[in-house]
């Protein structure tokens, strides 16, 4: 089964990549941007009887820095 990861900073926690397309886009001469944040995509290919437990602990242990990071788990039927 085909799993996506989504990992975005936490609220609060500064991103200067994002604040670069931030200002590069205003620079291409987009308005009414208010904030980019930039995360990843993650997609792993798992076994079907893979628990949400485990892969839970792959994104704590691996996948997300908890300490600055959030993430969401996506399976088949929300993909």
């Amino acid at each position: 089964m085909k799993v996506r990861v989504h990992v975005n900073l936490k609220p609060g926690v500064l991103d200067p990549q994002g604040r670069a397309v931030h200002h590069a886009l205003e620079g291409l001469g987009f308005k009414g941007l208010e904030d980019v944040r930039i995360g990843r995509l993650v997609e792993l290919d798992v076994a079907d009887d893979t628990s949400d437990e485990v892969l839970d602990e792959m994104c704590r242990k691996l996948l997300a820095n908890m300490v600055i990071e959030n993430y969401k788990i996506e399976k088949p039927e929300t993909v």
